[in-house]
């Protein structure tokens, strides 16, 4: 029986897996680790309250010998301290993997983000994982998510003796998953950018639950962008989970964000309007050839999760 151990156990995306790789036929046994407790985990579900950045993480792979590693505690909202942020998603994915060669983890899957990429007006229509990682060039506040990418890429190719895989979906909506880019839709008046309706990708939260299962049975080696069903513009995004577009020129939406963000009323920093102005869509192809993958969700079906 394969052992799995998941960072992240108790937030939604890590309960999600927990549950998923239980009810595959070949058997696994989970273990995790996270911050928060997970009282109403499954039976047979081993967790230590701890997180990446304690000595007591090593003991747990040392001792429990896992065959692979899902690395899913990441900071992805922006209320943490960015040197926090950059602990816990640059210095603490490092110590994952440097744990991992060091007591003969077989895997390691690494969760990334499609926003890696950037929004900017030169970007292609559908990005391959050839595409560099622009975020940091406009968007600061996400300099440690693409480093942490970046980092795990290099473990990659660093040390062929073990497989790592980087899986970059896009945005994910869900019931259990509480992502930014779902806080923004689900307001009743979405701020947006007048003149600008970019076209956007969605993925539902099973979905991307699926393409982490795969990734470990398949025991894939690179980087892949995940993928939903397809792409809708911005504004018919907004309306069908319920909401209504506040189209706003540019000089205003900016700094008026800024100031929300500053005050603690907004999700996100400034310079996420981008996102609103230009487009970044993927190409999922190289994953869906590599694992079989295909989402089970419509658009539909992952906006109704959101109204939900």
């Amino acid at each position: 029986m394969q052992k799995v151990l998941i960072t992240g156990i108790a937030g939604g995306q890590g309960q999600l897996v927990t549950r998923k790789l239980l009810q595959r036929e070949r058997g696994y046994q989970v273990l995790g680790i996270d911050r928060r407790p997970w009282e109403t985990r499954p039976r047979g579900v081993g967790m230590t309250l701890t997180d990446v950045r304690k000595r007591k993480f090593e003991d747990i792979v040392r001792r429990e010998r896992p065959d692979t590693i899902v690395h899913l505690a990441g900071v992805r909202h922006f209320k943490a301290h960015p040197a926090v942020r950059h602990e816990i998603n640059v210095n603490g994915t490092g110590r994952v993997l440097d744990f991992a060669i060091a007591h003969g983890v077989r895997q390691v899957v690494v969760l990334s983000s499609s926003y890696v990429y950037g929004a900017l007006p030169e970007n292609p229509y559908y990005m391959d994982e050839s595409f560099p990682l622009n975020s940091s060039r406009t968007y600061p506040e996400m300099r440690d998510l693409a480093e942490m990418d970046m980092l795990a890429t290099a473990y990659l190719w660093r040390h062929p003796d073990i497989t790592v895989t980087v899986l970059r979906p896009v945005s994910i909506l869900g019931y259990h998953i509480h992502s930014t880019i779902g806080r923004y839709l689900k307001r009743d008046r979405v701020p947006t950018v007048l003149g600008f309706n970019p076209m956007v990708q969605f993925i539902h939260e099973d979905d991307v639950t699926e393409a982490i299962v795969l990734a470990v049975e398949r025991g894939v080696r690179g980087a892949f962008n995940v993928v939903g069903p397809g792409a809708v513009p911005l504004h018919v995004a907004v309306r069908e989970v319920g909401s209504h577009s506040l189209p706003l020129p540019e000089p205003i939406v900016r700094p008026t964000i800024a100031q929300l963000f500053r005050w603690g009323l907004y999700p996100f920093p400034p310079r996420a309007i981008d996102f609103a102005k230009y487009q970044c869509t993927l190409d999922g192809r190289r994953f869906r050839d590599a694992t079989g993958f295909t989402p089970r969700y419509s658009l539909a079906e992952t906006f109704a999760s959101v109204r939900s």
